[in-house]
């Protein structure tokens, strides 16, 4: 590990790297063929530059002759010819390097949507235990930063590499046959370039990885500030979560000057040792033209050969730098696809049709920490079109049992069967298929109200998603929007109350033509004359479909046919709300405090009036 926490790279982590943006390309294969031509194309002309030059010093200027037909031009219409092809070549040379950029920009775009989509779909096959341990903003930064990366190292990595490469090998064979002697001058710093590279590898690397982790930082702070944006401000806390993103804001940007400031000097002293290369050879060619050894037209041919030589590997060298920086970023990147979905479909898992409904917890235990059991030895069964109610105090786990039941988590103990089926043996889009269900909090995405309500079924007819508004009680609140259902609700609905959106939530989950219903506190956002009115639906809907409840108003759940009393992660008492009040146990205890809250309430709203 470095000083910062960032780890050091592996040996062969760079060789790793590259594997897997190659294995990445292979779809694009053809267009990185197509390119690469772009790059011997673009190479070829780059070796005429300079000769209509020699033309007109050699054969216009000094009058020596030139052999072929262009021999019997006259000096004036050599001179003419000469000009003209130099324009020629740099008209085709532009052209055929706006193409090769078009062409490879677009392969790094396609490679960076790959790449993002890749990252996305994995992120939302990862279980809630990895989201509760990640940092949003670090998740975000990594999809819609980090990626951009792999389009930075084909631009500034492969392509300018297989461009000097192609000119290398081409420019040699020219330079090796007008003077070896300059020619090996001329390649006497790349050993020194990459005995720089040596040195300066690991600096960079720790320093690009400590940026990252700084500017991931930045969009955590800005994250969680603004989605509690209600909490800062009804705390006053505005001062102090601007000083915190201040603060965040600062060290990002200076690891990015320190980075900045390596990449500079890394780059003056390649710019060093490439101007002690040129003078060498301008030198010593000079000597030779002043010896007869090369005529002036040579020296120049060849100066600038070694200018267009120098080029590309001083962009590969300059570039170095974003080039790990990139690597940083784009190993980011695979860190996260490395990491294997907790949850998911086990070998030989079966897709579960439409089931009829049997629920069975057989001893389910759980933790979400190992030494911190929640749940211990769950057991009961429901039978189709059975409603069962959780209840219990805050913290005994009865959220974590419904999240149980639709594979959020897998238990450490015991099984969950629906009909008779383990449903860790079944597929889990369709176990999820077979479930709706009501969160707590109501969540809503962006969108329209339709978008929402339909979001589990987005083909279903107007129709039936009207239905479901109107059992939600939701026909009033649409009748009042200018645009009904296609009315947008703001990111996570702001522009409905808390109670509208808990009604959203549940005309989502009544859409959803599903055997089993879960709903989490589904009455827990509205008043008591909405409560009733959404009752009343929700009883209709939850006719033929087993439906587990947790509710903390005991008041919702008399019609249950079971209830059960969760305490300290086990189930203390079940039975009916009769013969749960009649026994006088916890659940007794339980509705005499709810009751007498309420009670109480009551009584000091009177006093208020």
């Amino acid at each position: 590990m470095t000083t910062d926490g960032a780890p050091e790279p592996r040996p062969g982590e760079t060789l790793r790297l590259y594997g897997q943006i190659i294995l990445r390309a292979r779809p694009l294969l053809g267009r990185f063929a197509l390119a690469f031509g772009g790059v011997m194309v673009a190479s070829a002309a780059e070796v005429l530059k300079p000769w209509p030059l020699k033309v007109v010093i050699d054969n216009v200027l000094r009058g020596e002759p030139l052999a072929g037909r262009l021999g019997a031009m006259s000096r004036g219409e050599l001179l003419a010819a000469a000009c003209l092809a130099m324009v020629a070549i740099y008209v085709f040379l532009a052209a055929v390097n706006v193409a090769n950029g078009y062409l490879t920009v677009s392969i790094g775009q396609r490679m960076v949507n790959d790449l993002r989509g890749e990252l996305f779909g994995h992120l939302q096959r990862l279980s809630l235990s990895f989201h509760r341990r990640r940092e949003i903003g670090d998740l975000m930064t990594r999809v819609a930063y980090d990626a951009f990366s792999i389009q930075s190292i084909a631009l500034h990595g492969f392509f300018p590499a297989a461009s000097a490469m192609v000119l290398l090998a081409a420019m040699f064979a020219v330079m090796v046959r007008m003077d070896a002697m300059l020619t090996v001058v001329s390649l006497a710093v790349v050993p020194f370039l990459f005995i720089l590279i040596a040195l300066v590898n690991r600096k960079l690397h720790r320093m690009a990885d400590t940026q990252l982790s700084k500017e991931s930082r930045v969009y955590t702070i800005a994250h969680g500030a603004l989605a509690a944006i209600h909490v800062v401000q009804a705390f006053t806390g505005e001062a102090q979560s601007h000083r915190e993103f201040v603060e965040s804001s600062r060290q990002s940007l200076g690891e990015n000057l320190r980075l900045v400031t390596a990449q500079s000097a890394y780059s003056g002293v390649v710019n060093v040792v490439i101007a002690l290369g040129t003078a060498a050879v301008v030198y010593l060619g000079a000597r030779h033209a002043m010896s007869g050894a090369l005529t002036i037209g040579d020296l120049v041919v060849f100066t600038a050969y070694l200018a267009s030589l120098y080029a590309p590997l001083n962009e590969i060298f300059q570039t170095y730098g974003q080039v790990r920086t990139s690597q940083a970023s784009l190993r980011r990147c695979f860190e996260l696809l490395a990491i294997d979905p907790e949850i998911g479909d086990r070998p030989g898992a079966r897709a579960l049709g439409r089931a009829r409904g049997a629920i069975e917890f057989d001893r389910v235990g759980f933790s979400y920490e190992p030494g911190r059991i929640l749940l211990r030895g769950i057991s009961f069964r429901a039978d189709p079109g059975e409603r069962i109610a959780i209840v219990g105090p805050s913290g005994a786990g009865k959220t974590t049992l419904t999240l149980l039941m639709a594979r959020f988590y897998e238990p450490q103990e015991g099984a969950i069967r629906i009909d008779g089926i383990d449903i860790g043996n079944v597929t889990l889009q369709s176990l999820r298929r077979n479930i709706a269900m009501v969160m707590q909090p109501p969540l809503v995405l962006g969108g329209s109200l339709r978008l929402n309500i339909a979001y589990g079924d987005p083909a279903a007819a107007d129709d039936r998603v009207e239905r479901a508004a109107d059992l939600a009680r939701l026909g009033a609140v649409i009748a009042a929007m200018p645009r009904g259902l296609e009315e947008p609700v703001g990111p996570g609905g702001r522009t409905l109350s808390e109670g509208e959106a808990q009604r959203v939530s549940i005309a989502r989950a009544l859409l959803k033509d599903a055997p089993i219903l879960i709903m989490d506190e589904p009455t827990s956002a509205l008043d008591v004359e909405t409560e009733a009115a959404v009752l009343a639906a929700v009883e209709e809907a939850m006719r033929g479909r087993t439906t587990l409840v947790i509710a903390h108003r005991l008041s919702t759940i008399r019609n249950a046919d079971r209830i059960l009393v969760l305490r300290e992660g086990v189930i203390e008492e079940s039975g009916t709300f009769g013969e749960l009040r009649a026994r006088d146990g916890f659940f007794n205890h339980l509705y005499k405090l709810h009751t007498w809250g309420e009670e109480e309430k009551r009584a000091v709203s009177g006093r208020l009036r």
